[in-house]
């Protein structure tokens, strides 16, 4: 129990402190390419020397930085197409005619020549959360006895229950910020605020999940009739009682009634659709369909260029004495470097400090001028670069920090694979914690 608990923190501790983005379909992989990680690594771990690595807090954070971010771009690039040379930055781009109502990004995988569907969209409704407004009382009072007291919260089919204490010292919204913070930060997916009101307080919480639950009538209730303490907080402070109950979105497509959950959904597997406000004329709608190519391959380059320098500005902007992101630079740039002429002729202009800016005037003419197709085909090779230096990173980031080199394995003798080359990353995230 204790070795889950020590695993527990440790995974919540990554992805706080470290973790930049969320989860994307490419963060999935098939047995194939988990065969092929795999043996990377094996290949690596026959080659590698013997290091002593730098353990400091400095190096752990940059290690899992520079994977955490090369893991974006890899995604970034990926999304692009897909993760073979000839379908870089070929993927279709969405747009919608209203963007006040309706986002759209495009998810289908059609061939270049396939003809692609367009939308309709009306928006009536958006999905709402569950909100439970507490009662107003006196900021800087309290009729709450003195005790400790405890309440349960049921959401997602589990119960927590949350205990504190009332002294005589305390006011209504000392309570009330205190258990705001109490809930919010205990990561059951309900927020929880304090609004005030001239001299009165209230306690407000708002689920993070949208949409009415199926098969059951609230996200969340909040009880302390079978608490293990003192009872009553709960109607004291009113924060039992459902002010507006959670509700799904409602639209229009090409004319038919849908309903969501969710202010994002998929449609006919073609679009990723984001609901952003209500259509403000009954029967106006947003029209969502997709780019022609030329629109689509800038955009996937603006997209590109944007990963790209983020990444950068990750490497620059952690430069510490225990870490070797010169190099990481280095290289990010000598990639750029080889396709500067391409780059150049394409719009993309490599600045002083090494990331790249985007001229749309000088895009659109390389587009319509003779050499389109081979500038294409040359930032195609630029991409597969990118992806694959990212692969590398991401197999060995302990690399990029200081290390001393032990001894060389004899070239003489078969070379075996070396199991701890790549175990310092994912164990230098347990030292303190084990």
């Amino acid at each position: 129990m204790a070795n889950i608990l020590a695993l527990h923190t440790v995974y919540n501790h990554y992805l706080t402190s470290y973790s930049r983005s969320s989860v994307t379909k490419y963060d999935t992989h098939d047995k194939n390419e988990l065969r092929n990680v795999y043996h990377s690594i094996v290949k690596l771990n026959k080659e590698a020397p013997l290091y002593l690595l730098d353990s400091s807090r400095e190096s752990h954070a940059f290690a899992i930085g520079v994977k955490e971010g090369a893991r974006e771009l890899h995604n970034v690039i990926a999304s692009l197409g897909g993760l073979k040379e000839d379908e870089l930055l070929n993927k279709k781009a969405a747009f919608s005619t209203n963007e006040n109502i309706v986002s759209a990004q495009y998810i289908g995988s059609a061939g270049a020549d396939a003809e692609i569907p367009s939308f309709e969209v009306e928006v009536r409704s958006l999905a709402t959360p569950q909100v439970n407004l507490g009662n107003f009382l006196p900021s800087d009072s309290v009729e709450l006895p003195p005790d400790t007291y405890s309440f349960d919260i049921n959401t997602h089919n589990t119960n927590y229950e949350f205990q504190y204490k009332v002294t005589s010292s305390d006011t209504n919204k000392s309570l009330q910020e205190k258990l705001a913070r109490l809930i919010s930060n205990a990561g059951i997916g309900i927020d929880a605020i304090v609004e005030t009101d001239g001299d009165l307080s209230a306690l407000r919480l708002t689920s993070s999940a949208t949409g009415a639950p199926i098969g059951k009538e609230n996200i969340f209730d909040i009880s302390d009739t079978h608490s293990s303490k003192a009872s009553g907080s709960v109607d004291y402070f009113g924060i039992g009682q459902v002010t507006r109950p959670a509700a799904n979105a409602s639209l229009l497509v090409n004319g038919e009634e849908h309903t969501s959950p969710s202010n994002r959904l998929t449609l006919e597997k073609t679009y990723e659709l984001t609901l952003n406000g209500i259509s403000p004329i009954e029967g106006q709608t947003a029209t969502v369909s997709v780019k022609d190519d030329t629109e689509s391959l800038g955009e996937n380059i603006s997209k590109l260029v944007d990963g790209y320098n983020s990444f950068l500005d990750f490497a620059v902007q952690n430069k510490g004495r225990r870490t070797k992101n010169a190099d990481l630079l280095k290289e990010m740039r000598g990639i750029a470097s080889i396709y500067k002429d391409g780059l150049n002729h394409m719009g993309l202009q490599i600045k002083e400090d090494g990331t790249l800016s985007l001229n749309a005037a000088t895009y659109t003419q390389s587009m319509e001028d003779g050499q389109a197709k081979h500038t294409v085909s040359m930032m195609q090779d630029f991409a597969d670069s990118l992806f694959r230096k990212t692969t590398l990173i991401s197999l060995d980031p302990m690399q990029y920090i200081n290390n001393t080199m032990v001894a060389y394995k004899n070239p003489a003798k078969t070379h075996f694979a070396t199991p701890y080359h790549t175990s310092p990353y994912s164990g230098m995230m347990f030292n303190s914690y084990c």
